[in-house]
């Protein structure tokens, strides 16, 4: 048997139970072509598994850096637009501040102006009856 690390032994036993079930896989379909060239052709089944395994893993590596540098640029675009935005109803919102001041200042300016008119209009009927009445005498 082989020696291992402790705590590794159930690692060695699966690896061992993997081995021996490829073995067997490959003894049934090319049948007693010897024992060392059994072990040869699954070795290098193993190796050929773990070679493609480690071409996946680096595609997906490769997948997964493109798709984060994906993500960062649209979180970027995302908080450059709500930055935008928000600068947007700040400044949307000074000119309903200045709306509102200008009506406010609209409304009392019409309010002067109305009651200047009432009491022009007002001095004018007075005046106007009192001419009357000099004329009526």
């Amino acid at each position: 048997m082989l020696s291992c690390d402790d705590g590794q032994e159930e690692n060695l036993k699966g690896l061992a139970n993997h081995l021996d079930s490829k073995y067997n896989e490959l003894k049934k379909n090319l049948g007693n072509i010897g024992e060392s060239k059994l072990l040869l052709i699954t070795a290098i089944q193993m190796v050929d598994d773990y070679f493609a395994l480690n071409k996946k893993v680096d595609s997906k590596k490769n997948e997964f850096e493109k798709l984060s540098i994906k993500f960062k640029e649209l979180r970027s675009l995302a908080i450059n637009y709500k930055d935008e935005k928000e600068k947007e109803i700040e400044k949307l919102k000074s000119e309903l501040n200045k709306f509102e001041t200008l009506i406010e200042e609209s409304r009392s300016s019409y309010e002067e102006i109305l009651d200047k008119t009432t009491k022009s209009i007002e001095k004018f009927i007075e005046n106007t009856e009192t001419d009357q009445e000099k004329n009526v005498q």
